[in-house]
């Protein structure tokens, strides 16, 4: 802050006028008058000199963050003219402010720099990664209508849709570095812990009609399936899908990722990405977890070498008579929580309702079935026959896992009033007496009638629906039941205790398909496609380092909280020479401020103070 007047007057008025640099533009306001000369005069013998030490005193204020400034307001001032078809907001967001704090830590202004090193570059492929990342997170939309919005940030950005498009073919032309990349400097923000990987898989609607044509390289005469396929969807669409397989880690934070046509099986997805984490984590041995889908025998046998191990949720339903047998068979069971022997009956009957059995209702009892399975080695071993000859016969060897078998009374509870409740719908549904031909799924509620032809000779057949008792008794006799398969030799409680985190996989897919919005996809091209999922699997990546170092400061905050909170941190222009917030406090923005040290809970921001947050986290 200077001091101004007219030299050359005779009579000058005094101002106090400060710079101001916002963005690229440069300007300097007065900001409060003191007076003209001959009016301080009457307080003082020496104007000037009054007026210096005023000046002084308000830029010991400024270093402090206090400043009183003198403001005129025209109310008959027009808005600023555009030449734009709908007017537009000014105020800009400065809650992305936060993500770019833990994303400065992911050095991928290093990672472009190097890819396009000896590349003639029109536009900034950072610059172009950090707002997708932001835009996904905060406000997601399509790539196209995300540039109409780039006014409302803080830096005002500026590139075209060109430019995004060949940024998304750079991005997915580096898709195995990139990748591991972001695995790398994950690392020196939030220690990961690779000790346990899950894995599943999920698949992505395309809002198009058909699945893409065959693909016919050029070099190799190799035929490719495009991605957009016909397949299984989650959502039950019947549009075309593309599938995602996720690897995270023990907090959730994923680890890497694939992408394969939606007509491809799960099962198939598992093994090929685990040889690329081998090459991410190199000699790293680790647990194998997943449900059942992603636990097929080749997976369990590759998960059985180099010093890994596998926990996969087994279906009884699926098990072997002798197996089922053991299930059943009332013998060798122990309480969870103690080791204490009880039996499947027990369980069934005590009084829940007691206070004293409120421990036995939250508890659960096992019991540890072996179950080797002879597999094939592909090779072969020299057998001498009992005449003295030589053959050669392939190799067995034997696949160690066991079952690990649990009862749960609540679980069994709680799948006993979902049946019953599928039963009464199914009544209503009996009750129409349509008499045409009802389709079951393995969860429909329709898998509970059966369909009964009766005739008479000669007579018309008469078809009716019935209730299907022994389906229902049949799925009664597993309520409660669950099971899990591993060839560790672990104490059964730890093992349950890693398999129970695998919802935070499930968590890992909802927060990319509901608050980030990954679908529908919007792209055609499958480069195009694999840049727009790196871009989703980025700003999951962001969200969960960012919640794990909340974790560790004991402020967790949710997806929706988060997300909310960074959108509405918004500022607006006062005069060019302050912003003030339009937003209010929250335990949110206080865990956030907790976190990083940025002062972002204030009402008033000096444009230097913003300039250099942004400037601190890019340099």
């Amino acid at each position: 802050m200077k001091l101004f007047y007219n030299k050359t007057s005779k009579d000058p008025i005094y101002y106090a006028q400060v710079g101001i640099r916002n963005g690229k533009k440069v300007t300097t306001k007065n900001v409060k008058r003191f007076g003209k000369h001959s009016e301080l005069l009457k307080i003082t013998d020496d104007p000037l000199s009054y007026v210096k030490e005023e000046i002084r005193k308000m830029n010991e204020e400024y270093r402090v963050g206090k400043v009183e400034y003198t403001f005129s307001t025209n109310y008959n001032e027009r808005v600023e003219q555009t030449d734009d078809e709908a007017s537009a907001s000014t105020e800009l967001n400065v809650g992305y402010f936060f993500l770019q704090y833990l994303m400065s830590g992911l050095q991928l202004k290093d990672f472009f720099k190097e890819k396009t090193a000896g590349r003639k570059m029109t536009f900034d492929c950072y610059t172009i990664h950090r707002f997708l990342v932001y835009s996904r997170i905060m406000d997601p939309l399509s790539k196209y209508a995300m540039l109409d919005k780039l006014d409302s940030y803080y830096e005002k950005p500026d590139f075209s849709y060109q430019h995004i498009l060949r940024f998304m073919d750079l991005l997915e032309e580096h898709y195995d570095d990139y990748l591991a990349w972001l695995y790398k400097q994950s690392d020196t923000i939030v220690k990961r812990d690779s000790s346990v990987l899950y894995y599943d898989c999920t698949n992505f609607y395309f809002e198009c009609e058909q699945a893409d044509d065959e693909i016919v390289d050029e070099v190799t005469g190799e035929i490719l399936t495009g991605l957009r396929q016909y397949g299984v969807s989650k959502e039950n669409r019947p549009n075309p899908i593309v599938e995602m397989g996720l690897f995270m880690d023990s907090r959730g934070i994923p680890i890497t990722m694939c992408l394969h046509p939606g007509n491809v099986s799960e099962q198939l997805t598992a093994v090929p990405l685990e040889e690329e984490v081998l090459k991410i984590i190199p000699d790293s041995k680790f647990i194998y977890c997943a449900d059942a889908g992603l636990g097929s025998y080749n997976i369990r046998k590759f998960n059985s070498m180099g010093g890994r191990a596998f926990i996969v949720t087994q279906s009884i339903k699926k098990l072997s008579d002798t197996l089922k047998k053991a299930v059943f068979n009332d013998y060798d069971y122990k309480l969870l929580s103690d080791d204490t022997p009880i039996t499947i009956e027990e369980m069934k009957n005590f009084d829940r309702h007691h206070p004293d059995n409120l421990a036995l209702y939250n508890d659960s009892a096992y019991k540890v079935v072996s179950a080797d399975k002879v597999l094939d080695l592909g090779l072969y071993e020299d057998v001498v026959l009992k005449n003295g000859r030589t053959v050669q016969r392939k190799a067995k060897g034997v696949l160690k896992q066991r079952i690990i078998i649990t009862f749960s009374r609540k679980m069994m509870e709680y799948q006993r009033t979902v049946r019953n409740r599928q039963i009464e719908r199914a009544k209503k549904l009996l009750a129409l007496k349509d008499p045409e031909e009802i389709k079951k799924g393995p969860n429909d509620v329709k898998r509970f009638m059966k369909r009964v032809s009766k005739t008479k000779s000669g007579e018309k057949v008469i078809v009716e629906y019935t209730l299907d008792e022994s389906k229902i008794a049949e799925e009664e006799k597993y309520d409660g039941y669950y099971a899990i398969a591993t060839n560790l030799a672990d104490p059964a409680k730890d093992i349950l205790a890693v398999s129970q985190k695998r919802y935070q996989i499930e968590d890992c897919f909802r927060i990319i398909k509901t608050n980030f919005d990954g679908r529908p996809v919007n792209h055609r091209l499958a480069e195009r496609i694999r840049a727009h999922f790196l871009i989703c699997y980025t700003a999951l990546l962001v969200y969960r380092l960012l919640e794990a170092q909340l974790d560790d400061q004991k402020t967790h905050v949710t997806p929706a909280n988060l997300v909310t909170t960074l959108k509405n941190m918004t500022v607006t222009n006062i005069h060019d020479i302050d912003f003030m917030a339009l937003y209010k406090g929250s335990k949110t923005l206080d865990a956030l401020t907790q976190l990083t040290r940025m002062p972002l809970d204030r009402r008033h921001y000096r444009p230097k103070d913003l300039n250099g947050m942004i400037k601190k986290f890019l340099s």
